[in-house]
């Protein structure tokens, strides 16, 4: 898997060459001035699926809503098991959003930015390797349906395998990385009110 090499390199070569964090995060801010771009660059397929997009709207909405749903009942319910603190708990909230809202979202909460930017690049690593066996062994074949389980579940970097997989996985993976950031954000303010 390509992206699970290159952090993997990437992790090698900062320890062995004993890089500062500090260094490495003032040297490579400038790259997330770019994931906003190249987020707004997925619309382009997801154009030239509208058509099958507007016959299929109402399916692909609540099938978003109800990933994000689930997603923070489980860490909610996940936080309460393993008696998280309010700050931990928020900080786990935005782990399946886009890192550029997570991040803030984490902050304006009381959570752990930092440790908001692991989780939302673990979730996406682990989507980005597990997507198709997940897909296989629950029989998903239907490329809507790929296309938003994948998008809503693992953002930008399940979206680059669904992309992969076909162009209608990848547009609907985008606008679902669209979709549930925005639903997240929303529904995120009841949860942190929760616990």
């Amino acid at each position: 898997n390509p992206l699970l090499i290159s952090i993997v390199i990437s992790a090698l070569f900062l320890i062995v060459f004993r890089v500062d964090y500090n260094v490495y995060k003032n040297s490579s801010s400038f790259l997330g001035y770019l994931l906003t771009p190249a987020t707004v660059c997925l619309a382009v397929p997801l154009y030239e699926q509208f058509e099958l997009l507007k016959k299929n709207f109402a399916a692909v909405m609540v099938g978003i809503a109800s990933g994000v749903l689930t997603c923070l009942t489980l860490i909610l319910l996940l936080s309460m098991l393993f008696g998280f603190t309010h700050a931990e708990y928020v900080t786990f909230l935005p782990k399946s959003i886009t890192t550029a809202i997570g991040i803030v979202l984490s902050e304006s909460l009381g959570g752990y930015p930092a440790v908001t930017v692991a989780l939302i690049v673990i979730t996406g690593t682990l989507g980005n390797i597990f997507a198709e066996s997940i897909l296989k062994l629950f029989k998903i074949t239907e490329p809507i349906a790929k296309g938003v389980g994948i998008g809503t579940a693992s953002h930008a970097a399940g979206t680059a395998k669904a992309i992969e997989m076909g162009e209608l996985e990848g547009a609907i993976s985008g606008l679902s990385i669209a979709v549930a950031g925005v639903l997240t954000v929303i529904a995120t303010l009841f949860f942190s009110k929760i616990y």
